[in-house]
């Protein structure tokens, strides 16, 4: 008989899963920390907009507070790096342990069976030209984007821009070259075996229904409970391809079916899923971050929808252009448009917004106590309200 869950078992599971249930480190977080976050996640999304700042620092904030910025740059980009970057859920970096569960999808993309059909088709069109970068990466060591840049466009040579670009974004996404490190936000790629360690190179390729099911259990117990298009999404995977691999894992008893109620579509629990009586969370998320990226989970968690509305043009905006909700306890209690100025060392809220089902008077002070901490994790002085938003009255008081 198929186990039925409450929907607010669901949200709490989901949030334990992410890591909400667990309290802030009491003290300077540490690269054990950061590490075992970022194992927990899986995967952790990269984002050039930096209105606040850029989206792969903020998971680590919402769940450990402040932590050290570095620690994020020196496990992505360092010289002992534990993170990869490649094409997880979108750009994003990865536990490096993961890089063999992706050789099928670089395989694919030599294959010309995945990828953008303009990258695809340039791969198919121009392989001489892309085997002539790689072989020149070999010989000059780590370029970037910009070393295509060197001579006028449109003239000969390995480093022609515009096929170039494309040339490196073909060859990451097929696995031969990877990034060592990045120059403000910029790749410096260099060949993926003099970047990633020995050991991870030299590990056996899994097959690629081996490592399918893999990555749906790290998706799996990341989220704690999650629908199969929940689980497809988390690493981008296919409708058959995801299909398939989960009847397997139920077979295996590797996972369990599960209904919730309220959602539409059957769910599927993680064996290792807690379901905690009660979350304390306290955070600000990251649009993009692992918990609310998918709209319709999100809506099926905290009955509320969180839309992007960066590319929404200004006057049909709701709440603003870089909104971060506010995770309070269990519950998504309200939302702030958030800007770093970083000349007049302020962090701006533009707007706030209360949700309909928050209660007033408990939430304004526990926000302005993350926007205090947000503001000097970033090296801001203050905080600053801005009068737009039922909240921002409220919020500006209890800001000071």
């Amino acid at each position: 008989m198929t186990r039925t869950l409450s929907a607010g078992q669901a949200r709490r599971i989901a949030l334990a899963a992410q890591g909400f249930a667990d309290a802030r480190i009491d003290g300077e977080v540490g690269r054990r920390h950061f590490r075992k976050t970022a194992e927990r996640l899986g995967v952790i999304q990269v984002d050039s907009v930096n209105v606040v700042s850029r989206t792969h620092y903020l998971p680590a904030f919402s769940r450990l507070g402040a932590y050290p910025r570095e620690l994020l740059e020196d496990e992505a980009w360092g010289k002992k790096k534990s993170l990869f970057e490649y094409w997880g859920h979108e750009a994003s970096l990865m536990p490096m342990a993961m890089q063999p569960l992706f050789r099928w999808r670089m395989e694919e993309m030599r294959a010309g069976q995945t990828g953008w059909s303009g990258l695809v088709n340039f791969g198919r069109e121009r392989r001489d030209y892309i085997d002539g970068v790689l072989e020149e990466i070999a010989k000059r060591g780590p370029v970037t984007g910009g070393d295509f840049a060197e001579g006028p466009r449109g003239a000969p040579g390995w480093w022609e821009w515009s096929n170039g670009k494309r040339a490196l974004e073909w060859l990451f996404w097929a696995g031969f070259i990877t990034t060592r490190t990045r120059r403000g936000f910029e790749r410096v790629y260099d060949l993926t075996e003099r970047v990633i360690p020995a050991a991870i190179a030299n590990a056996p390729t899994p097959s690629p229904e081996e490592a399918q099911r893999a990555l749906l259990l790290i998706a799996a117990q990341a989220m704690g409970v999650a629908t199969e298009a929940d689980l497809r999404d988390y690493f981008r995977m296919s409708v058959a391809g995801t299909r398939t691999r989960l009847a397997e894992l139920v077979e295996d008893g590797a996972l369990e079916p599960v209904e919730v109620k309220g959602w539409r579509q059957p769910a599927f629990l993680h064996p290792k899923a807690r379901m905690p009586r009660r979350i304390e969370a306290q955070a600000l998320l990251s649009p993009f971050d692992n918990l609310i990226w998918a709209r319709d989970r999100t809506e099926r968690l905290f009955g509320c929808k969180v839309r992007l509305e960066i590319y929404t043009p200004a006057h049909k905006r709701e709440h603003g252009y870089y909104v971060l909700p506010f995770l309070q306890g269990d519950a998504i209690t309200a939302r702030v448009d958030l800007k770093a100025d970083r000349q007049a060392g302020v962090l701006l809220v533009q707007s706030a917004h209360l949700e309909p089902f928050a209660l007033e008077g408990e939430v304004a002070p526990a926000l302005a106590s993350e926007l205090r901490l947000m503001a000097g994790w970033l090296g801001l002085n203050r905080v600053v309200v801005a009068a737009k938003g039922e909240l921002a009255p409220e919020l500006a008081a209890a800001v000071g």
